[in-house]
């Protein structure tokens, strides 16, 4: 099974955040300009880049920089998990829900209670997923696998992908709501 990180961060300063990206790129120095506006908004951000790029990094600053900096930074790779695993760890599950749930255990999206989660590799979310992250995008309500009663989720949202999502869109491969409710800052 994959380690998920979990960061609690004291807020650390613009300056000292920002000096820790590094680039020459215009588009880089444009995207480090922006990080700061991007943090003081509540709505998801999408970031794209290709493999190695630093989109973590990004996710971070806007952590760290934002109104939730002390609160929880988790960080999921949803290429990592099964579906059926995956729903499991974004949202948990009750004792019983299924053959190896011996035990209650909240998921990643309560441990991010506050604070600011990261779905990197979202574009390997199959349908089922999709679906469950949306209505939490669009409602802030989940239920763990096995509850009767749904669950607030007081967090803020970022994607990361190396893939074109709005290619995957236009062939049907990825939801289109989901696309655009990650897409409010790109």
């Amino acid at each position: 099974m994959s380690e998920v990180p979990v960061l609690k961060s004291g807020g650390p300063t613009d300056e000292k955040v920002l000096a820790g990206l590094i680039g020459r790129a215009p588009v880089f120095k444009s995207i480090v300009t922006s990080l700061p506006m991007l943090a003081s908004s509540e709505g998801a951000v999408l970031i794209t880049g290709e493999t190695g790029t630093g989109k973590e990094l990004v996710a971070r600053a806007i952590h760290s920089l934002s109104e939730r900096a002390s609160h929880p930074f988790v960080a999921v790779n949803c290429g990592a998990f099964v579906e059926t695993l995956l729903e499991s760890e974004l949202f948990g599950h009750e004792r019983g829900a299924f053959t190896d749930a011996h035990a209650r255990r909240h998921g990643l999206v309560a441990q991010a209670a506050g604070g600011t989660m990261l779905l990197d590799e979202v574009d390997t979310l199959m349908p089922r997923a999709q679906v469950a992250l949306l209505r939490v995008l669009q409602e802030g309500y989940f239920r763990p696998l096995g509850a009767g009663a749904e669950q607030h989720s007081d967090v803020r949202y970022l994607a990361a992908t190396n893939a074109p999502l709005d290619r995957m869109v236009q062939a049907g491969s990825f939801r289109a709501d989901l696309f655009y409710r990650l897409c409010v800052f790109s």
